[in-house]
């Protein structure tokens, strides 16, 4: 049974109205009073116009019924709204097409039966009654359709707004592998599963998170696959958001994971579909928020942040000695710096003669001890990196490239750190970049600084030291129930077929135990 997290956050939100996938660009408070609405064109206009009238960008249009003298009125956000929409299906339909059906100047008396199923060729009409509904709907780019007489607004899904088109994810580039990655907008997110998954077991729940801003939020898993106990934890995090705004799943991620004391992710994001997908079919939870590209998926361990999706797409012997490269290349970008301190401060024996003398050699003139020259060298590379990363793209890499070799060539010729730090840096900034997940490398990153402290102060000691505390850490750390460093702990040699080593897929017949599946067999 997986256990649930007592979250400071209090305070159950409504599940979602309307269609996931909508956008919301002002804010309403909770605070507005839930007014009902009259049957007068008139004091339902100027009700709207007391709470969002205010703003040039929301369009009230008046208009008459067709012959008759019945006022009508339609309210929208312009810039959210499909104008051709409202004007060729809502209001010449209103106006002309009443007009050649009732040339008489009186209609049914079950008008808004009339209008539903004869006039409006509208694919999302629904019925709301109160001043907080309507603003809700219209800030998320719905028009609002008013009537003189009936107390009832309808309103029509004509969302239309500029959205970036399906592109490559840049952030999780592959050789071999699909080309698409999610963006901004939900309802485009949701069909690239949809259309990578098509079956029925695909289970979608909306939410909408934001005490003012209220944005829409799915969760998507595989019915009949996942776990119940995880999708109803995933539920119950969820629904215990009580924020003003989620601008990004950022917030979500920092929301709903369980330590948010430990430098290390716990749950994933991505914005490959493919990744998603497959996470899914393993008995995994995804979480999509409204307005960024990037996917949640829970439950999490380490193992997974170095694993790439390319690992199934290649032939099995290449995938398992890169998995095995990328293991090699964590060890370097944590370790590395941290041996190098302890073996030139305090274990001199333990080199071999020949490098030592060589290591020896490259530090004559040298002023500073090897704790200092790591931490120059370390933070330098740091600041070139962040530095590349907010430059524009082109001057970025040229920025980091050049950067990098100018400082190290100047600081070795200048005799403040030797050539071998510098080499040791390199490897160490190489190996943090062969890591698929930026998470994870910024964790290592940091962790890497207080290896080199216990390093300095213990030696190769406290380079163990560091070592066991992780580790005591590790086999503490749970994401929705799973231990954070399965399957390696607890011990499931069936997992291990999808571990270091990636077995054939004709040999991999069954899911992950440690998600505790429903149907445990994904091959016959």
């Amino acid at each position: 049974m997986i256990k649930r997290r007592k979250l400071k956050k209090i305070g159950k939100q409504e599940k979602a109205e309307s269609s996931p996938g909508e956008i919301e660009q002002t804010s309403v408070s909770n605070q507005m009073p839930t007014v009902e609405l009259t049957s007068d064109l008139t004091s339902n206009l100027e009700l709207v116009k007391n709470e969002i009238g205010h703003n040039p960008d929301v369009v009230f249009r008046q208009f008459k019924l067709g012959f008759t003298d019945l006022q009508s009125a339609v309210v929208f956000i312009d810039g959210l709204t499909d104008h051709d929409l409202i004007d060729k299906e809502i209001i010449k339909a209103l106006t002309l097409n009443v007009a050649e059906s009732y040339p008489a100047k009186r209609l049914p008396e079950n008008i808004t039966d009339f209008l539903k199923d004869h006039v409006l060729p509208i694919s999302k009409i629904k019925e709301v009654h109160s001043l907080k509904g309507i603003v809700r709907e219209v800030l998320k780019g719905s028009t609002a359709l008013f009537i003189d007489g009936i107390s009832e607004v309808f309103i029509l899904g004509t969302q239309s707004w500029k959205s970036r088109a399906v592109e490559e994810p840049i952030t999780e580039s592959l050789v071999r592998g699909p080309r698409l990655g999610f963006n901004e907008t939900l309802v485009d997110n949701i069909s690239l599963l949809r259309r990578g998954l098509p079956a029925s077991e695909l289970t979608i729940v909306p939410y909408e998170v934001g005490r003012r801003t209220k944005k829409n939020l799915v969760i998507a898993y595989m019915d009949g696959i996942a776990n119940p106990d995880l999708v109803q934890e995933v539920k119950s995090r969820i629904e215990r958001i009580d924020i003003d705004d989620v601008p990004e799943s950022g917030y979500i991620e920092h929301l709903i994971e369980d330590n948010y004391v430990s430098p290390f992710p716990q749950v994933q994001s991505t914005e490959r579909p493919d990744r998603v997908m497959s996470s899914l079919l393993e008995g995994q939870v995804a979480i999509l928020l409204d307005g960024t590209p990037f996917v949640l998926i829970v439950p999490l361990t380490f193992f997974m942040l170095l694993q790439s999706p390319e690992d199934y797409y290649s032939r099995w012997i290449p995938s398992t000695l890169l998995r095995f490269m990328r293991f090699v290349a964590a060890f370097f970008s944590l370790f590395l710096p941290s041996l190098y301190i302890a073996f030139l401060s305090f274990h001199q024996g333990l080199i071999p003669t020949k490098l030592a003398i060589s290591i020896a050699g490259t530090r004559e003139g040298v002023p500073f001890p090897a704790f200092i020259e790591a931490l120059l060298m370390e933070v330098a590379i740091e600041v070139l990196r962040e530095a590349g990363l907010r430059l524009p793209r082109p001057v970025g890499q040229t920025v980091g490239l050049v950067g990098g070799l100018v400082i190290g060539e100047a600081a070795v010729r200048a005799g403040i750190v030797s050539p071998m730090k510098v080499i040791v840096v390199a490897i160490t900034a190489i190996s943090s970049f062969a890591i698929p997940m930026y998470e994870a490398g910024i964790a290592l990153r940091m962790l890497r600084f207080a290896g080199m402290f216990c390093a300095t102060l213990l030696g190769l000691y406290g380079v163990i030291l560091f070592f066991l505390m992780l580790s005591i850490h590790f086999v503490k750390l749970k994401s929705f129930g799973v231990p954070y460093i399965s399957p390696a702990v607890p011990y499931r040699l069936s997992d291990w077929k999808d571990f270091i080593l990636r077995i054939p897929i004709s040999k991999m017949k069954r899911r992950p135990k440690m998600m505790h599946p429903q149907d445990k067999v994904r091959q016959r």
